[in-house]
């Protein structure tokens, strides 16, 4: 906490410097949003490359004064946390006085930028994410004020802790951890008691886009067992991009890569190869949006896909037929084929890329 309250005090010094030179105060936080800013590595992800150019949040500037004052006022939230070790949502933060903030987006931005600039994670900055995804399987742990968790026995699925560093003595005899897209796919495998049947397992939903802590738990898993770790995503280019998320990290979170980042991640289903292969019937599947389109087009260009040639077949099979499928698109072969001869067999017979 002592190194958290030196970088804040070293940013509120240079302001007054600024002012005791009458020179107008200047914040420098690194321009995440770039992609030329990031550098792909096969063991990381992408990552911010040092150096990376910048943007001024400048107090003389009408563009940008208001930002300027927000960050301030951030950062002393921050410092009287830090200082009393007390914590917060983005959410509280937000609501501590909604007419100044006038969004929920951007407190969340504002304090990524903090971290970013002072190079600080945020769970340091004593500011928690409000949580939505959820874990269960076979996991035991314990959380930061000593509650004992345990997700093998409860037939509903525990939600993924606020604070995942501080969670510790992690048991499991899990042989694989399924990264589910959707909470609807996730519940189904949950009622057909998928954990327990096929062998012990963990499994983990990010309701969608995974949050910084579903993340964090996953990689947290991952540095705890070293066990393989599958993602069962939609076949669109939506899924793609989640399970990359998962695997390779995001442009905006490049900064804190190192933490959050998966590389070993595999892609288990839904493979757009396996709709020719069981013979989904056309009419069950959905064309593509123009956005579809450009999503799947972005995602083609991206650095890490040139080192995964059979995701690039599979991409290319998705383009070719411009048509996308839901992991419920199973339940037309019949109702419970996802967690009865699917998954099963894809574990058993190696069905992974």
């Amino acid at each position: 906490s002592s190194e958290v309250l030196e970088a804040i005090e070293n940013v509120i010094q240079g302001v007054l410097q600024s002012l005791a030179q009458k020179k107008a105060p200047v914040l420098t936080v690194a321009n995440r949003a770039d992609w030329r800013n990031i550098e792909f590595k096969d063991s990381v992800g992408l990552q911010m490359i040092p150096g990376s150019t910048a943007k001024q949040i400048r107090s003389d500037c009408p563009q940008s004064a208001r930002r300027f004052a927000l960050m301030l006022k951030i950062l002393s939230m921050i410092y009287k946390m830090v200082q009393s070790n007390t914590y917060a949502t983005k959410r509280d933060i937000y609501y501590s006085d909604t007419l100044l903030f006038g969004s929920q987006s951007v407190v969340d931005q504002i304090i990524n930028d903090i971290s970013c600039m002072l190079k600080i994670p945020r769970r340091s900055l004593h500011v928690l994410s409000t949580t939505k995804g959820f874990v269960a399987g076979n996991l035991s742990y314990t959380e930061e004020d000593g509650t004992k968790v345990n997700c093998t026995c409860s037939a509903t699925a525990v939600t993924v802790p606020s604070n995942v560093q501080g969670i510790k003595n992690l048991t499991s005899h899990a042989k694989f951890i399924l990264i589910v897209e959707k909470d609807a796919t996730f519940q189904r495998l949950l009622d057909d008691d998928f954990f327990n049947k096929v062998s012990p397992c963990i499994m983990i939903t990010g309701r969608g886009i995974p949050d910084l802590n579903t993340r964090l738990l996953v990689r947290k898993l991952w540095d705890s067992f070293q066990i393989p770790i599958f993602t069962l995503m939609d076949a669109d280019p939506h899924g793609v991009e989640i399970m990359c998320v998962y695997k390779y990290g995001s442009v905006s979170m490049s900064f804190e890569a190192h933490h959050l980042t998966v590389p070993s991640v595999k892609w288990l289903g839904l493979l757009p190869s396996d709709l020719k292969r069981l013979n989904i019937c056309k009419d069950a599947l959905i064309p593509f949006t123009k956005q579809d389109e450009n999503k799947l087009a972005s995602i083609q260009k991206r650095p890490y896909i040139a080192c995964q040639p059979l995701w690039k077949k599979e991409l290319e099979i998705m383009a070719a037929s411009k048509l996308k499928a839901e992991i419920q698109v199973l339940t037309s072969v019949s109702s419970d084929y996802l967690s009865r001869v699917y998954l099963p067999n894809k574990l058993q017979f190696g069905g992974w890329l």
